[in-house]
Formats: structure tokens, C-alpha cells, sequence
């Protein structure tokens, strides 16, 4: 008890000391004096440590520093699963459904890259003064500070630095909800693309194709998504262009969506009828963003863009006002050349301007790809041609897994041989097989059974006609495009038959 008293009492005493040495150095030390004795300090003892710290402020000025933002998504991805982290605060972003982890204020985690150990620290402290400037910052200063060794240093400090930029941008991308824009001729607020959320649920694992053709393309998406430094050595554009033809209902608009779900890019729907011009053309590719896929769907039968070998050449008007401006491939009526035309359609896909953004795909889709002209086909515009057929068994097969849960193992091998049979007869598209499996999903057994019928039923007209049946599906196709040019320019509409099928059986 005597020995606890005496501690009491030496604890005391040094305590009343020390509070007597404070208030003697406040009253004879100026602040000034002080405030440099605490850095001479500081700085001495940094010359004897090991480590070198960074300090990345959230405020650039009066500017935001992309840096802090991009190290607080970066830590955000491994804070919360990192044991060392006491503490997180949680947030999600505007447009999100992802809710990320973070450090809270005046917390710390440890990283580490290429096999060297780093430090972070989040530090907040009191603003004590606003600055004299037309925008008011946040009541506190937040930053993170960076601890590591001075001997790795010059090792890994710029490398670190651009991987969290690359890393971020990613969390970033992936977190942020996908857009898809559409353009707009008269727009009252001057806007050239207009977008609304993209939630398409298409992905290639239920895309109806065979694997094989899946995992090219996949593959090829992958290389190009990661592919920046190849086409910088090669002097390329970073840009891609595919072709999707094929019949009505095979899959192309789903092939858009699941290629945007997998590259995580938004979609620029172009609509080339509310295009007026060449010039609108550059001004609407100027304004789309990087990681993007644009989108013209039916370029065959949208605007006049058909193959020049087979129609008839007409006369170039001559500009009589100004005889060195350029004239326009196809006039309008009136002898203008304020209009869209295939050379610039071609510039905008493959010309200087193209390249005014990076990490952009064009998809193009058709139902006749002998109606375009060989200049849109041509490598470099044109890099992939993806032909999206009639259904085939493997397509069949993720059919039924994707309506019915089941895939054509499952089935009995009596029916399973029948459909690997019939299916190549029939020539059904995916969509119409999908409309039979939809209607009875509840029933497996009847949903097989009526499909089974349904592509019997289809085969055996095909076998019947021969080539009748082709000929009456490209009449249908015809006229389904002459529809949608009569609605877009009701100038050309024509006087149509009501069944063509029904007049080439009677020919026949």
C-alpha cells in the first residue's frame, strides 16, 4: 500500500513538472518559434527513418484531384476484406446498385505490389479557415497519405501510381449503370444524344449460338478491349467494326446487348434517317464517349446506301456558285448536297475522324449483305463478319436451357436424336422457337412435345418446296424493309401484293 502511494505521488510530481515546463516555453517562446522548433524536430527525425511518406490532398485548390478519387475506388476494392482495416464507411454511387467499402477517418490498410508492403492512411483534420476564392470547400481537409520504404522508392511509385488509375477506372466503369443513347434531329435543348438506363439482360452465356462461334467472338472482344498498346505500335485507330447479317429474328439485337454487358460499354444507337448531313455525322461521332459500341441497325434499308455496281449511275450535279466545292455522292431532289451520303458514312467509320475517340466497336446489321456496297464490307470498316444463321442443335440446346432449365442431355435419347435431326431441316430462327418454349415453360414435357411438332411441321414444308419456302421468306423480308422505308420516307411508297408467298406457289 506504501509503495502504490509513493508511485501516486512520483507520477504527480512529473506531471506538475511538465505542465510547468508547457507554460514556461508558451510564455517565453513566441508560436512562431515553436511551430519551426516542432518541424526541425520532425525533420531530423525523418532523416533517421527508413520511410519517405506522400501526401495526396482531396482538394487540388479549388479543384478536385482525380488522384484521391481514383486511390479512394482502389482501396474501396480490397478494404473489406482486408483485416487490418478497424473501421470502413460505406457509400454508393449515384447511378448504382453497388455499394463499395472505404477507410473511415484517420484509418489505415496495408497494400502490397509487386511483392513490396504499402502503407495508406486516410487523415482528416479541421479546415480551420476558408480561402479567399468564389467556391467554398468542405469544412475538412481529407487526404491520404502514403507510406514506403525510401529504398523502393524509385522502383515502384510511378508503376503503382498508373495501376491505380487502371484499376479504378475499372471499379469505376463496372459500378456505374451502362447508358444507351439515341440521336435526335430536333431536339429543344440542342442535345445531339439523348440516353436512357440500358438493362438489357442478353449475355453470351444465353445468346442461342453455337459455342464455338461464341468463344471466337469473346475472344476477339478480349483482345481488343486490351489491346491499346497494339494498336499504338501499329499505328491503328483503336477502333473495331463488325458485321451481323443474317435472317429476321436470328439474334442481332441480342448480340449488341450481350457484347456491351461483356465489355461493360455503353451503346450509341445511330438512327441515320434523322441524320441530315455529313457535317451532323462528324459533330454526333465527335460527341459519343470512349468505351462505346455504335449501333446501325438495317443499314440496308435506312437510307439509300445499296450496292453501286448494281444500280444505274447518275449524273453529279454541278455547284455552278462555287465550282470548287465538293458535291455531294447522292443529291437530294433539288440539287442540294445537303444530305447524307455513302462517302460519309465511310469517313465516319474509317476516315480521320473515326479516330477522334478511342476503344470504340462499330456493329453494323443486315438482313441482305449483297445489297451493301463492297466499300462498307472492306477490311478496316468492316473487320469481323458475324453470320447469324437459323437455329442449329447447340443453339437449340441453350434454348431449353434457358425457357425449360433443361439442356438436350436431359431429355430422353429418342427425342434428343429427333431434334438434333429435324432442326437443321426446318430453318426455324431462334425467335420462333423461343415463342413455342415461352408458352409452355410451366410444362417441359409438352413445351419438347409441341416443339417437336412445330420444327417436324416446318421440315417437311421445306422438303415439300424446296426452295419455295426461301423465296417466300426473302418476299416476306422485302416487304417488312419497304415498310420500314415507306415510314421513313412516305415519297417511295409502292403498291405492294398482299401475299407474295401465296403468288410464286401459284407461278410454280
Amino acid at each position: 500500500m506504501a509503495e502504490r502511494k509513493e508511485y501516486w505521488t512520483s507520477l504527480a510530481s512529473i506531471l506538475g513538472t511538465l505542465a510547468f515546463c508547457q507554460t514556461l516555453l508558451q510564455a517565453v517562446l513566441p508560436p512562431e518559434l515553436r511551430v519551426a522548433s516542432l518541424k526541425f524536430l520532425s525533420r531530423a527525425l525523418r532523416c533517421f527513418s527508413s520511410y519517405c511518406y506522400f501526401n495526396i490532398a482531396e482538394m487540388d485548390g479549388v479543384n478536385t484531384n482525380e488522384l484521391y478519387n481514383a486511390i479512394q475506388l482502389y482501396l474501396s476494392s480490397f478494404a473489406s476484406t482486408s483485416a487490418l482495416a478497424s473501421r470502413l464507411s460505406l457509400t454508393r454511387a449515384r447511378n448504382s446498385s453497388v455499394t463499395t467499402f472505404g477507410l473511415s477517418n484517420n484509418d489505415s490498410v496495408t497494400d502490397v505490389f509487386e511483392g513490396i508492403a504499402l502503407r495508406w492512411e486516410h487523415v482528416v483534420t479541421q479546415r480551420q479557415s476558408q480561402p479567399s476564392s468564389w467556391r467554398p470547400l468542405p469544412d475538412e481537409k481529407r487526404s491520404f497519405t502514403l507510406r514506403i520504404r525510401k529504398r523502393n522508392k524509385d522502383l515502384i511509385l510511378n508503376s503503382y501510381l498508373d495501376y491505380i488509375m487502371e484499376k479504378a477506372n475499372h471499379i469505376r466503369r463496372n459500378n456505374q449503370e451502362r447508358l444507351i443513347y439515341t440521336n435526335s434531329r430536333n431536339d429543344p435543348r440542342g442535345r445531339a444524344w439523348e440516353s436512357v438506363p440500358f438493362k438489357h439482360p442478353s449475355t453470351f452465356n444465353t445468346l442461342a449460338m453455337d459455342p464455338e462461334k461464341k468463344t471466337d467472338i469473346m475472344e476477339d472482344l478480349r483482345d481488343f478491349a486490351a489491346g491499346q498498346a497494339f494498336y499504338q505500335r501499329t499505328g491503328r485507330a483503336w477502333k473495331r467494326g463488325y458485321l451481323l447479317y443474317g435472317p429476321p429474328g436470328t439474334g442481332k439485337s441480342s448480340m449488341i446487348a450481350a457484347m456491351a454487358n461483356f465489355l461493360g460499354y455503353d451503346i450509341y444507337d445511330l438512327e441515320l434517317t434523322e441524320v441530315p448531313s455529313n457535317s451532323e455525322l462528324r459533330k454526333l461521332l465527335m460527341k459519343t464517349s470512349s468505351k462505346s459500341i455504335i449501333v446501325i441497325e438495317d443499314i440496308d434499308c435506312t437510307v439509300n446506301l445499296s450496292n453501286r455496281s448494281k444500280a444505274p449511275k447518275a449524273p453529279v450535279p454541278q455547284n455552278h456558285s462555287d465550282p470548287v466545292a465538293p458535291n455531294a455522292a447522292s443529291g437530294s431532289q433539288d440539287g442540294t448536297n445537303n444530305t447524307m451520303t455513302l462517302s460519309g458514312l465511310l469517313n465516319f467509320t474509317d476516315g480521320l475522324w473515326s479516330c477522334c475517340g478511342s476503344e470504340r466497336i462499330f456493329v453494323f446489321t443486315t438482313n441482305h449483305i449483297d445489297k451493301l456496297d463492297p466499300a462498307l464490307l472492306r477490311s478496316g470498316r468492316m473487320d469481323m463478319r458475324i453470320y447469324m444463321s437459323y437455329c442449329s442443335y447447340p443453339a437449340l440446346k441453350i434454348l431449353l436451357r434457358n425457357y425449360l432449365g433443361s439442356e438436350g442431355e436431359e431429355l430422353s435419347q429418342a427425342v434428343a436424336s429427333e431434334l438434333r435431326e429435324v432442326v437443321e431441316k426446318a430453318k426455324m430462327t431462334p425467335a420462333d422457337i423461343s415463342e413455342v418454349l415461352i408458352k409452355n415453360r410451366r410444362n417441359k414435357e409438352k413445351a419438347v412435345s409441341e416443339l417437336l411438332e412445330v420444327l417436324k411441321a416446318r421440315a417437311e414444308r421445306n422438303e415439300k418446296y424446296g426452295g419455295l419456302r426461301e423465296e417466300c421468306d426473302s418476299n416476306g423480308v422485302e416487304e417488312e424493309e419497304q415498310e420500314k422505308r415507306a415510314l421513313e420516307s412516305p415519297k417511295e411508297v409502292s403498291d405492294r401484293e398482299n401475299d407474295s408467298c401465296k403468288r410464286v406457289e401459284d407461278e410454280r
